[in-house]
């Protein structure tokens, strides 16, 4: 008998968890460069998880991953079935080789562009002047340090021609060319670029676009689900509920973006 209710038991234990046994997993990465708490992502989208697993059928699990070792092994085993990822390069690499397909970007992020700093009183004026000299930049393997690359590359400074000195976060930057601890350094943030030039701060030159935040769907959903979460995403901050759930996450909604186009960006970061 005892045996007869402990099978039983067992039984009702894999019938309560075994739909969890099968959850998607949705990485968030926030990047590398700013403050972010991980412990609070997954209150920002639980309920964007609800109505995707809704969608789906199948549970979906907010895993937020914050640094770019995990976020890529991860990536490369297919581990997770979507993600938002926010440096560009990270997802375009999951796109060319590990068959993810992008699903969306986030508004207010297509036009992510590096911006080099200089002070007021520079005798710097092109990007040829900086051959020789250092240049601050956020985490080497950042977005932004990517188009900083890029924007050398293509002004004919060969690597080694600049002293690139990187540091974590992006807000740290201007401390360096404030303190003459490097001449120029690069920014994409929106409020220190801000900050920057309301105290006087010179902007020399800013790369072409790159959008970030993008969500990609792994090899484990059908090209219908894909659309299915496409469709979802992009209407969501049509209705006065869809931008409640967007509101803890701080995005203003998604819009969608050419897959093709976004690899040919990819070219042009050196990938």
């Amino acid at each position: 008998m005892f045996a007869v209710q402990g099978r039983l038991a067992l039984a009702a234990l894999m019938l309560l968890f075994a739909p969890w046994a099968n959850a998607l997993v949705f990485a968030v990465n926030e990047g590398v460069t700013y403050r972010v708490p991980l412990e609070e992502i997954r209150g920002r989208y639980a309920l964007i998880a609800a109505d995707l697993s809704k969608l789906l059928k199948q549970p979906v699990t907010i895993e937020p991953v914050g640094d770019y070792t995990s976020l890529r092994k991860g990536l490369a085993d297919k581990r997770f079935d979507l993600a938002l990822v926010h440096p560009a390069h990270v997802s375009i690499e999951a796109i060319k080789g590990s068959g993810y397909h992008l699903v969306a970007v986030t508004k207010g992020f297509q036009n992510y562009s590096a911006n080099f700093l200089v002070r007021s009183d520079s005798p710097i004026t092109s990007l040829a002047d900086l051959k020789g000299k250092r240049l601050g930049a956020p985490d080497e393997d950042s977005i932004t340090s990517w188009m900083v690359r890029a924007v050398l590359r293509d002004a004919g400074l060969e690597p080694g021609d600049v002293k690139m000195v990187y540091t974590r976060y992006q807000d740290a930057v201007p401390f360096f060319v404030e303190n003459n601890l490097t001449p120029a350094g690069a920014t994409a943030a929106g409020s220190v670029i801000k900050a920057w030039t309301a105290k006087g701060g010179k902007i020399l030159i800013k790369s072409r676009p790159v959008p970030i935040k993008h969500v990609i769907a792994g090899p484990s959903l059908s090209a219908e689900e894909i659309a299915k979460v496409r469709e979802y995403l992009l209407e969501l901050n049509g209705n006065d509920d869809g931008r409640k759930k967007l509101e803890p996450t701080k995005w203003s909604g998604f819009e969608a973006y050419d897959e093709a186009a976004m690899l040919k960006l990819g070219q042009w970061l050196g990938l």
